[in-house]
């Protein structure tokens, strides 16, 4: 048993996790007191902070939330919850105003109305940003800035949790490490309330657009502790990561499709038209498949912005055109190499309309829950938008509802902990096997590897959060025998007329595997 080196006692909230929806949930749970965990310092890194395109709101005159939820139910392909993202839909402008309360510079018109752009699968231009491409990490900055004012908020740097606190089946905190090497310790956070703000799972895979830090272990930490996670099959893939031999690989927003710039082979040649009515504008997972198809076919696939953006590349899109410039690529003369990579988790830990969780004790906002607002296929610039929905629920819930105070007792001690990489052989047969197009064979494949990966690493439980996170992906993908939205197999490619959401536990996951024929288990391990 790993000896405790010390316990801290937290009087209100437990946030973990630093991006967006850690630090807005935190803002508005003040003055209610909170403690917010974060790997590094807040508004320097993450997920939320590469976040280029922006944030879905009906702010413009013409629009409607109706139409928002209109598009977001559309792009679910039939497997969004219509009340969630009706509630989610109407809400936005609140939240945006929140952010211009906190500091968030949003792009403005020459009037002082917040300028919006148009991004793939919305039925108007509701987009708000920042300089075109930064609006993740400005409004990251501005959360940061002003949370680290509030005296009601204590932000903790450099600690890396890796299981939670249970009492009698309730969350009543969580470890982490601080540290690393013979100088580690670990540390008991106790807290009347744990929000998880974890983010997504982005580098279980070999190509994915997410910092490396983004692993799953939360859904994995909560998995293991018995929560149900929905929908955990939905893994969206970015159509347009820059294909120039980087882990992870920078992004090509998908305003620049919204701006005009038009898919190509090779030769030059639109292949988007033959696919969808709407081109490059179809819904992320249409325009993935098809680019992976290319290349599968053995072409090259680039996106060319010289046309519709040109000259006002580096002004107006500046993220894109440094990441491109630095592998020597000139954007404004030149067509962008692109390739599908893992981008956004729709699953996560399952969550209602307050962030709750099936854990007494435990909420969860952002990309690590799921809420029912993505369905099989998330909508464009709806990520951001629903860690600030739920962060302002879930704030709202534990205000209301949760005294502030401390706990008594010391649950269980981890046996080891450490915050180990996923294993390239893990990443690689994510991709490989449980990536854009999968089938039974290689996701029993998967599986079979996962428990692989899992037995080499012993009871460390960093690592057990990671192959939880990647068992359940794969045992969900193994049970849909259809294909839609985010999720494709090549063996049942039809879609299923009534579509149902997926609920699973860790147990359920390893039920699903166990249940393999144990001569073909045997037989992928060699």
């Amino acid at each position: 048993m790993r000896h405790l080196d010390s316990i801290v006692e937290c009087k209100g909230a437990l946030i973990l996790g630093a991006g967006v929806a850690g630090l807005f949930t935190a803002l508005k749970l003040s003055p209610y007191p909170s403690l917010v965990l974060a790997g590094s310092r807040p508004g320097t890194s993450g997920a939320s902070a590469w976040a280029q395109g922006g944030i879905a709101a009906a702010v413009a005159p013409g629009d409607s939330w109706q139409s928002h939820a209109a598009d977001t139910i559309a792009a679910g392909d039939g497997l969004c919850d219509p009340e969630i993202a009706a509630l989610v839909a109407r809400e936005a402008p609140s939240r945006i105003d929140d952010l211009v309360r906190f500091g968030a510079p949003f792009d403005r018109n020459p009037d002082g109305s917040l300028a919006v752009g148009r991004e793939a699968a919305h039925s108007a231009a509701r987009i708000v940003h920042v300089k075109g491409d930064r609006a993740g990490a400005e409004v990251t900055r501005a959360l940061a800035a002003k949370a680290l004012c509030d005296p009601a908020i204590k932000v903790l740097e450099g600690y890396h949790a890796v299981e939670l606190a249970m009492e009698d089946g309730r969350v009543v905190g969580l470890f982490a490490r601080s540290g690393a090497g013979p100088e580690a310790r670990l540390v008991l956070f106790r807290a009347p309330a744990v929000i998880f703000a974890t983010g997504g799972l982005g580098a279980l895979y070999a190509v994915t657009t997410n910092p490396l830090e983004s692993r799953g272990e939360g859904l994995g930490m909560a998995a293991r502790a018995g929560a149900v996670i929905a929908d955990a099959e939905f893994v969206q893939f970015h159509p347009t990561a820059l294909a120039v031999g980087r882990d992870p690989a920078p992004l090509a927003t998908e305003a620049l499709r919204g701006e005009g710039a038009m898919l190509v082979d090779e030769r030059g040649l639109r292949f988007m038209p033959a696919v969808h009515r709407h081109a490059e504008l179809a819904p992320r997972d249409v325009v993935a498949r098809a680019i992976h198809r290319e290349i599968a076919a053995g072409h090259k696939v680039y996106l060319d912005c010289r046309e519709a953006i040109g000259a006002a590349f580096p002004e107006h899109f500046p993220t894109v055109y440094a990441a491109a410039k630095s592998a020597g690529i000139d954007p404004v003369a030149q067509p962008i190499p692109v390739a599908p990579a893992a981008h956004y988790h729709m699953g996560g830990i399952a969550s209602d309309d307050r962030g709750r969780s099936s854990l007494g004790g435990l909420w969860a906002v952002g990309e690590c829950a799921s809420t029912g607002l993505h369905g099989a296929n998330r909508l464009a610039s709806n990520s951001l938008l629903e860690g600030l929905v739920f962060g302002a629920r879930a704030a709202e819930d534990v205000r209301n509802h949760v005294a502030t105070g401390s706990g008594r007792g010391t649950p269980p001690v981890p046996e080891r902990f450490a915050a180990p990489s996923p294993p390239h052989v893990l990443r690689k047969a994510m991709t490989r096997l449980v990536g854009l197009e999968r089938d039974e064979a290689g996701v029993t494949e998967a599986l079979a590897v996962i428990a692989k990966v899992e037995r080499a690493g012993g009871t460390e439980p960093a690592l057990r959060n990671m192959t939880a996170t990647a068992r359940l992906v794969a045992a969900a993908a193994l049970v849909r025998r259809e294909s839609r939205g985010g999720h494709s197999r090549s063996d049942y490619p039809s879609t299923d007329e009534t579509g149902r959401r997926s609920f699973l536990t860790l147990a359920d996951a390893e039920a699903i595997a166990a249940r393999l024929p144990a001569e073909t288990r045997a037989a992928r391990l060699l």
